[in-house]
């Protein structure tokens, strides 16, 4: 079984085995202009189908694609041709972002047979590999049995309990200027800093310009600047639970414990009133 992170090359020599998986989990922020189903249906990998991270979430909540229950997810995973024999590579258009998201479900869910395209789609392209246009094929229904890993999960119960314990750190991977609250949040209503005494490393501080994972040496550096360094348990946390699994898979990539996804993140803690922030 290949690593956490899959290349181009190997995604190419694998495609088409019948137990491969491949889903374009594609999703753009509210200030993207993009629509992903469409981009999808211009240009996807062969064979792939679509993880809408929006769908396989908790529908009955007000906070943006939340953690559904271990019955939802299997439902669900389950009609999208996946099983527990299954091997699951997540891409994404941008490179790597919401790809992430689908890796860290599915780990979440006990299903370690997954994996991350490194440099997602446009990787695919600039190595020379084919695309295909149109809507996805069919999928084969499956029987998928989760194993829900709660330690993997934090709620806001835990973060406000971490506030007075400070057994965890939390790592946030916003943007610098949303960290510190100089620049508003994109979702409309949503107060502006962070979580007290979290430490921020942005996402994107740990890819290279084609939009590749940096080598593991080179995020083990940039995770240990911003604390992460083995010695404490982490939690990461983002904008709405998404590209805080990009440090996490990073922090996987790197040989350091994985710790815990905020699911609710900034759209949770800044979307109250009665939550403690700094800036």
């Amino acid at each position: 079984m290949p690593e956490t992170l899959v290349s181009t090359a190997w995604l190419a020599e694998h495609l088409g085995e019948p137990d491969l998986v491949v889903f374009d989990a594609t999703m753009y922020l509210p200030t993207e202009a993009k629509d992903a189903e469409a981009e999808f249906r211009a240009a996807h990998i062969p064979g792939a189908r679509r993880f809408v991270i929006d769908e396989v979430s908790d529908p009955d909540t007000l906070l943006p694609h939340m953690v559904p229950t271990p019955g939802r997810f299997a439902k669900l995973i389950g009609a999208l041709g996946v099983s527990n024999a299954s091997f699951v590579v997540f891409y994404d258009q941008k490179g790597l972002f919401s790809a992430a998201r689908g890796w860290w479900l599915m780990g979440l869910f006990g299903h370690d047979r997954v994996a991350v395209l490194d440099g997602g789609l446009p990787k695919w392209v600039a190595d020379g590999n084919p695309v295909e246009s149109g809507d996805a094929p069919p999928a084969t229904p499956a029987t998928f049995r989760p194993d829900f890993r709660a330690a993997r999960l934090r709620g806001i119960g835990d973060m406000l309990a971490n506030l007075d314990t400070r057994g965890e750190l939390v790592v946030d991977a916003r943007a610098p200027g949303r960290f510190t609250g100089e620049i508003p949040e994109p979702r409309a209503g949503m107060r502006s800093g962070h979580i007290p005494r979290a430490a921020n490393l942005p996402y994107t501080a740990l890819l290279a310009p084609d939009q590749t994972l940096l080598p593991p040496e080179a995020l083990r550096a940039r995770l240990a600047q911003a604390g992460v360094d083995g010695s404490r348990a982490i939690v990461t946390s983002c904008g709405s639970g998404v590209s805080a699994c990009i440090l996490t898979l990073a922090m996987v990539q790197a040989g350091l414990p994985a710790g815990a996804v905020y699911d609710g993140s900034w759209s949770e803690w800044g979307g109250r009133p009665d939550t403690p922030l700094e800036s």
